[in-house]
């Protein structure tokens, strides 16, 4: 069962420039990750007992082929956390590629 904080690690874990929400003035490549939606949210006894978050992975790069677009998804499937590719797009303002995957995990809270 995977969580937020293993989607930190995970990334942090293959990159040094790793941002959460957004990258001031960063330079490329670098990858921006947050959180996006509750997917599904599960209950017991009438109370909820956790969700599933949606969120998105995003790299932008200068490189074609660069070593990050193969270790993101390695990194995540390597930590549990269920992940598919989104997208890739060429955004010619900054003149980045950009790669998108969403990630599922859940997060849930113990009963006190």
């Amino acid at each position: 069962m995977s969580s937020l904080n293993d989607v930190k690690t995970a990334l942090t874990g293959i990159s040094d420039n790793v941002y959460h929400y957004e990258a001031l003035n960063a330079e490329a490549p670098y990858i921006v990750w947050a959180e996006d939606n509750e997917y599904n949210s599960y209950s017991a006894d009438n109370r909820k007992d956790g969700q599933t978050i949606e969120g998105t992975i995003d790299l932008y790069t200068k490189a074609e082929n660069d070593p990050l677009m193969k270790a993101i998804p390695r990194a995540l499937r390597n930590a549990g956390i269920v992940w598919e590719y989104s997208s890739t797009q060429y955004e010619e303002d900054t003149e980045l590629i950009h790669v998108e995957w969403v990630f599922r995990v859940l997060e849930s809270w113990q009963r006190e």
